[in-house]
């Protein structure tokens, strides 16, 4: 069956967000990633810099946050609301269109469907260091920084709501190393999965 759907997860600072962007252009497909916040901000009740800010991604605190958040009666609490509000706004898109979905668990959220390509992009230490601080303009100790925090929160969300290991390679269709393979090669074989 020919994939309509394509959810791209990655690592920070391996071009994953770029490489999903260039493959929705190309192949004419419906590009979404920031561009929800404000629907899952309007779903959650919750302003759109909170949701930019976690929807994605765990606490600051880490896991255990998770497990010691205030719940409201009905046993919910912030971060669950926010990714129910997400859940929703994901399967709403895919019915309406063919799309790239960014990040966000859509891998998880859209598992029993025939019709997506699940993919992960990692890269290389040295490549990705580079690449972060170059967009961010920081040291490379302070870009080594940033992509510990954000994977690590990253994990942590994903972990917590898929009771799946992020990265781990039999949860997606597709691993690609953009390091090894560059940008232009990595959309040319998720385009080629896609048919």
């Amino acid at each position: 069956m020919a994939k309509k759907i394509i959810t791209i997860s990655r690592e920070f600072g391996s071009g994953g967000r770029f490489i999903g962007e260039e493959v929705a252009k190309k192949l004419g497909m419906a590009y979404y990633d920031k561009n929800v916040i404000t629907e899952i901000a309007e779903k959650s009740g919750l302003s759109p810099e909170y949701i930019q800010e976690n929807a994605e991604l765990s606490p600051k605190k880490g896991l255990f946050a998770y497990a010691l958040a205030g719940r409201d009666i009905t046993g919910k609490s912030v971060e669950d609301i926010v990714y129910e509000a997400q859940r929703k706004v994901i399967l709403e898109l895919v019915e309406k269109e063919p799309c790239v979905i960014i990040g966000r668990n859509a891998d998880f959220i859209l598992k029993d469907r025939d019709d997506v390509l699940n993919v992960f992009i990692h890269g290389n230490m040295p490549e990705k260091m580079q690449r972060i601080s170059c967009l961010y303009n920081v040291s490379g100790q302070e870009a080594v920084k940033m992509m510990a925090d954000t994977d690590k929160r990253r994990l942590a969300n994903y972990n917590f709501y898929t009771e799946q290991k992020w990265g781990k390679a039999s949860n997606y269709t597709l691993c690609l190393n953009s390091s090894e393979l560059g940008y232009d090669r990595c959309e040319a074989i998720i385009m080629e999965c896609v048919k």
